[in-house]
């Protein structure tokens, strides 16, 4: 809002080439708020703020901005500011960046760094992909267990202005093994003659570098930290991930599962960035698939001809009845996905879920089945009085009778079929992201045809059919 309402006073500046008053103004500003200005000027003069800005404002200006954004300044900056920014960024950010370059762009950035920084981008890249060691930084303070507080608060003064967050202590032994972690606060309060090894207390969480991304977000959802260490197989301390590294991972998986709610593969890049073929094939694989299914409810109501042909009337309540069982399987399919997400339900809570569920489905089933009844009802008297003819004929109560217990098995069905098959999903190994609403629908609709015509046959048999 604050860069919104300065943009012509900016404009005016970089008009005027007065450096130095760019780089006042900013001076002060968040990062954040700087990343927001730039991002809304043309990219001749988004070099131009990049290059009066102090380094190290630069580099955490740089880390607001998006990848793509971030890959078109660098192609646009001079050789030194890209080599400051690089070596100013911090190690987690740096490294979110150049995951998603071309390798050859990738070497050829890492070459421009300090030796220092090139032995910690080379080191984080080495793990694996989606890994725990992808999003920790090596920029944090760890004492001994013998130091005093005025020893560690002395040590925070002169090193802690790198660090990631002051947040946590983290106490390690000789050989660098994690041995615990202490709120800064507990060294402010303490003597300053008291010991680490009479503060700590040996009770904390530590996050193994080869963790998934996910299990590390569960661990955060958990333990509610702001930030967590991060140990090798030997328990040493190489580094800690913060929560807002956390926030992102959150971010990511949260727009995958939604793009699979909708009936795809994952996209795993922004829409205006990935190519048009690469989307239609994640789009159109899913989709064949749909259509596929939705055949199915042709080659079902082929088997329903005769029946179709004698009461056409059953005809006009397909789409209420198939509709109903789809919403209702995809409202179970969605609460089961992100329940199973939050760590909410686990594979033995298969059990009492169905229970929930059929209690549910008989409650949704029989307000929709009511409505239903009521619906043909009212219609089939409005009809007979005021426009002298039956939409339904004589045998309207039994075309009530039949939508309206349709719609109890059909819905009972959607509710049982949307929350069970996220479990038979994770159980084979699957993610569970992948019974997403349209899966459930099209299932829902070609057995929910069989259950209506059942339906009817058994209540309609010697009158209409």
């Amino acid at each position: 809002m604050v860069g919104k309402l300065l943009a012509p006073e900016i404009k005016s500046l970089i008009d005027a080439r007065n450096f130095g008053g760019l780089r006042e103004l900013f001076r002060e500003w968040p990062p954040a708020d700087v990343a927001e200005v730039i991002l809304d000027l043309p990219e001749d003069e988004q070099v131009i703020i990049f290059r009066v800005l102090p380094a190290a404002l630069a580099a955490d200006v740089f880390e607001y901005i998006g990848v793509e954004a971030q890959q078109q300044l660098l192609r646009a900056m001079a050789h030194e500011q890209v080599v400051a920014i690089l070596n100013e960024m911090s190690p987690d950010d740096r490294t979110a960046l150049l995951e998603e370059l071309p390798s050859a762009a990738a070497r050829q950035l890492i070459r421009l760094l300090t030796p220092e920084e090139r032995h910690v981008a080379t080191a984080l890249l080495g793990y694996p992909e989606d890994s725990v060691g992808r999003l920790m930084t090596p920029d944090f303070i760890q004492v001994k267990e013998d130091w005093t507080v005025q020893h560690v608060l002395d040590y925070v003064r002169e090193y802690g202005r790198d660090s990631e967050t002051l947040n946590f202590v983290y106490v390690v032994d000789e050989r660098g093994k994690l041995i615990d972690d202490v709120r800064m606060r507990e060294f402010l309060i303490r003597p300053l003659t008291a010991k680490v090894s009479d503060i700590r207390d040996e009770n904390f969480v530590a996050l193994n570098v080869g963790d998934s991304q996910q299990d590390a977000l569960n661990v955060f959802r958990k333990y509610d930290r702001a930030a967590l260490p991060v140990v090798d197989s030997n328990g040493v301390l190489v580094g800690i991930v913060t929560a807002d590294d956390m926030l992102d991972v959150a971010e990511e998986e949260a727009t995958e599962d939604i793009q699979k709610f909708g009936g795809m593969e994952a996209l795993e890049e922004p829409y205006m960035r990935i190519p048009l073929w690469r989307m239609v094939r994640k789009r159109a694989g899913w989709l064949v698939i749909l259509f596929l299914g939705e055949m199915l409810t042709a080659t079902a109501m082929a088997n329903y001809q005769q029946e179709l042909a004698k009461a056409l009337v059953l005809a006009l309540f397909l789409p209420l009845i198939i509709s109903s069982g789809g919403n209702s399987g995809s409202q179970a399919s969605t609460l089961m996905i992100r329940a199973m997400a939050l760590g909410e339900v686990s594979l033995r809570d298969w059990w009492r879920v169905m229970g929930r569920e059929v209690q549910a489905g008989l409650w949704l089933g029989a307000i929709l089945g009511a409505i239903g009844i009521l619906r043909v009802g009212a219609w089939a008297i409005i009809g007979q009085q005021y426009f002298h003819q039956q939409p339904y004929g004589a045998h309207w109560p039994l075309v009530a009778l039949t939508v309206g217990t349709a719609l109890v098995g059909v819905v009972l069905w959607g509710t049982l079929s949307g929350s069970m098959l996220p479990f038979l999903l994770r159980r084979v190994g699957a993610d569970p992201a992948t019974s997403s609403a349209p899966f459930v629908a099209t299932l829902v609709d070609v057995t929910g045809l069989i259950i209506y015509f059942s339906i009817a046959l058994l209540i309609m048999r010697g009158t209409m059919l």
